[in-house]
């Protein structure tokens, strides 16, 4: 089982950096709603003899990044739980606006990977600091900000929430990691535009 070092180096090499995640974030729906559907997972969400993949193509029609690692309980969880957000605007009601756009896999993936690695998907289930720190961070990647919170708002109760940021260890590791990918990602766009250059003037 992956520790939770290299399972936030893969979600660093997936998202955006989070000022970029920020910056793009628009009102979304209302944090409580988000939270209270958390509190409602049905069983079969969480049953490990659920395929994840399967589960993630019934739901979104796709296969999250998250599944390759679904032998890991907490990615396991972390992403049907993602998954029973995005089910349940046809099961119970939508959210208002809905998350089901082009950034739902990346919400999933970030519960899955971000944030179960450090905080086990079940304290989101029991307890209410972790289940709005869970309602924040699916929020954040979905593209949205909680309803009637202004970003720096948004921002500051995110951070203060943040499991992540509160291991020292696992916040320096995680910094790391986001500067190389940054870094590969920029070098990867460089490389593109070479080509680009190359290919029109020949």
């Amino acid at each position: 089982m992956p520790d939770a070092d290299e399972l936030l180096r893969v979600w660093s090499t997936l998202a955006p950096p989070e000022a970029e995640a920020w910056a793009l974030a628009s009102p979304g729906p209302a944090l409580d709603a988000v939270a209270v559907r958390l509190s409602s997972v049905p069983r079969p969400f969480l049953d490990d003899e659920v395929s994840l993949a399967a589960l993630s193509g019934d739901v979104i029609g796709a296969v999250c990044a998250s599944a390759a690692h679904a032998d890991d309980p907490r990615v396991r969880r972390g992403a049907a739980i993602g998954l029973w957000l995005l089910a349940s605007e046809e099961l119970v009601e939508p959210f208002r606006p809905s998350p089901a756009g082009p950034r739902a896999m990346r919400a999933v993936d970030a519960l899955a990977l971000r944030l179960a690695p450090v905080v086990d998907p079940l304290d989101w289930l029991s307890d209410d600091e972790r289940r709005e720190e869970a309602a924040r961070t699916f929020l954040l990647w979905a593209g949205f900000l909680p309803a009637g919170e202004d970003r720096p708002t948004a921002q500051a109760l995110w951070q203060a929430r943040d499991s992540l940021r509160r291991s020292s260890a696992l916040a320096e590791a995680y910094a790391a990691h986001e500067h190389r990918a940054e870094i590969a990602r920029r070098l990867a766009e460089a490389r593109a535009r070479e080509a680009a250059a190359r290919y029109s003037s020949e």
